[in-house]
This record gives structure tokens, sequence and C-alpha cells, in this order.
């Protein structure tokens, strides 16, 4: 695989990267953000994968999360796709809203046409990407954690909850928990893998858990003043879901935090130290 960079700044010590490449899994071309610390100038580093919400880039978080300064204390490499396919070939909203199709992948693999060609969000984060990672040689690549926000908090409970022996940890915040149970799952599964909800269930950090998902720390934070707590996010489902499983989460609500990146900001350094904990417990 032919990876181009197309950015360097030097961040913090270390270097934030951008790299496009031609992607198999999705059938168009892709862009990536790659942190590496200042340690991966001299030794090999451990992975935290980012999957970033509804209408994001791979550079939403890279721009305001300030995640980098805490990525270099702790020597921690972040790797932040993209949210979706991108390109003219590829199918959006046929009405052109922001809560379905480009930049709204919902990292799942499409079964229904038009969506199955190209959007195929959980094979290229969980297949593809790790591919590409363990090409760097300064990447510890098989030593990886994995968080997200809104849609991509969702993406990282699921993806993690699926892969039991990945990832060694996962965190989010303000995640979709229920996407079988709110109205921006409810469209995104509906089109992408159709009316069988057997099939949606695949992609339902709840129902994952309710069936015995293996665990792994799990970290999550939710702002009491998100706008799209009560309808959409459903933090009180993974909540019961997880005291009835005996499932040991770590779930904080932060006063009068909303869903923005000022959000993520605030904790983020928590987060990667929490990520850093049990990475370098492997």
């Amino acid at each position: 695989m032919t990876l181009e960079q197309t950015a360097s700044n030097r961040c913090f010590e270390g270097e934030q990267l951008r790299f496009k490449h031609q992607s198999q899994t999705l059938g168009c071309e892709m862009v990536f953000s790659l942190y590496l610390p200042p340690q991966a100038k001299t030794q090999k580093v451990p992975l935290l994968y980012w999957l970033s919400g509804l209408t994001c880039t791979d550079e939403n978080f890279v721009h305001k999360a300030g995640a980098q300064r805490y990525a270099a204390e702790h020597g921690i490499a972040i790797l932040c796709p993209d949210t979706s396919p991108r390109g003219d070939d590829v199918p959006d909203d046929a009405e052109g809203a922001w809560d379905f199709g480009k930049g709204a992948g919902f990292y799942v693999n499409a079964t229904q046409a038009p969506w199955s060609s190209h959007y195929r969000m959980y094979d290229y984060v969980t297949q593809e990407l790790p591919e590409i990672a363990a090409g760097f040689d300064s990447l510890d690549s098989a030593r990886c954690s994995i968080s997200g926000h809104s849609m991509g908090g969702h993406g990282a409970m699921v993806i993690a909850l699926r892969n039991p022996g990945t990832y060694t940890s996962v965190s989010a915040f303000s995640p979709i928990v229920a996407p079988t149970q709110c109205p921006w799952g409810e469209k995104a599964l509906g089109n992408y893998l159709g009316e069988d909800h057997s099939e949606w269930a695949n992609y339902d950090a709840c129902a994952l858990i309710a069936a015995g998902a293996s665990q792994l720390p799990l970290l999550v934070d939710q702002g009491e003043a998100d706008d799209f707590l009560e309808e959409q996010l459903r933090t009180e489902l993974l909540e019961q879901t997880c005291s009835e499983q005996g499932y040991a989460a770590t779930i904080r609500r932060q006063a009068g935090y909303d869903h923005s990146y000022y959000f993520v900001a605030s904790f983020i350094g928590s987060h990667i130290a929490f990520h850093a904990q049990t990475l370098a417990a492997e």
C-alpha cells in the first residue's frame, strides 16, 4: 500500500502528520492523521485509535482536543481516521442530511445498496488501518487502545467489544450507546443494514454487553448539559446494562458540559492517562 504524506507539523516535540491513500476496503481515497510523540524517535510506542463523530473529518480532534500534549507526556501515538468514505463516486444522503452518508459512516459494514460498495468503516478501522499502522517502524501497533466521541464513541465501544484481546482499553465521550434505540441510529442502521434488527444488534454496545461481551477497561464521560443526551445518546441505558451484567465500566456524568470539543478537551488528559495505564500493563 502506498501512503502519501500531505502534512507535517512539530507539536510538543513530536510530529503531527497527515496521510492519504487508496483504500481497498472502501474503494476510494482516504486520509488519516497520525501523531507521533517524541519517544517515537528512539523506540516503538503504543497506539491509540481515535474515532470522531457526525460531520467530522480526521482533523477535528487533531485541531481541537489538545490531545498531543498528553500523548507526548505518556509516549502514545494517536491515529485519527476520517468518519466515512469520500469522493464523487461515493453515495450520500439524497437530501444532504448531516446525520447520514458522508461524514456519518457509523463504523459499520453496510449490506444494502448503494451503500455496501463503499461504506465499510468497520473493516477499515479493524483491518486496513492496523495493516497500515504495522508498516510504521516507530509504532508498536500490537499494543493499542481505542476511543471516540459521539458516533465515534459508539464505534470505539462496538469495535472493542467485538474484538476481545485486540484493544487493551476503550473510552468514549458522549457516545451513542444504543443506536438501535435512538433516531440517529435507527436511520443509519436501517439504511446501511436493512430491516433485520438482529444485524443491528451487532453494532449496539448495550446489546453486545447484554449478550455477554468480554470485559475490558471501559471509561465513558458524558456531559449533563448535552442537548443530545435524552433523545440520542441514552447514557442511562449503558448504566443500566452494565449494572445488570456486572460489567465494571466507569461512567462519569459531568455537570455543565455539552456535546462540543470544549468538553472533549476538558477531559482528554484523563482518558489518555487511562489508556496509558492499561497499555503499560501489556
